[in-house]
């Protein structure tokens, strides 16, 4: 995607996960994506506050918002890919080793 192109879903890499975390009377699912660029641009179209946004420094493997099922099918609707848990916790490995440093040997 062009830098000054406006982010569109049907562009992006979305994901969201199984809604089974329950809290509040309401089942729970993690959107994510493969760049934080991406990951903020659709939630933005979804209407979710910056706020709502859970990192950890240095972990940005993690990245992600908690949306409810509501939330969810919109974002399904958009375009979001639904993934199992599983494919969620490989999604999480790959970035994580993506992120790693590497050291290089002669």
């Amino acid at each position: 995607m062009c830098p000054s192109a406006t982010p569109t879903p049907e562009l992006m890499a979305v994901y969201v996960d199984a809604p089974i975390w329950e809290r509040g009377g309401q089942l729970w699912c993690h959107l994510t994506a493969d760049t934080s660029e991406e990951l903020h641009a659709f939630a933005s179209v979804l209407g979710l506050s910056r706020s709502r946004f859970q990192s950890k420094p240095g972990r940005s493997w993690v990245d992600h918002y908690d949306i409810n099922e509501p939330k969810r099918r919109q974002a399904v609707a958009l375009g979001a890919v639904e993934i199992t848990i599983a494919e969620a916790g490989a999604q999480l490995a790959r970035k994580r080793e993506a992120a790693r440093p590497r050291v290089e040997t002669d």
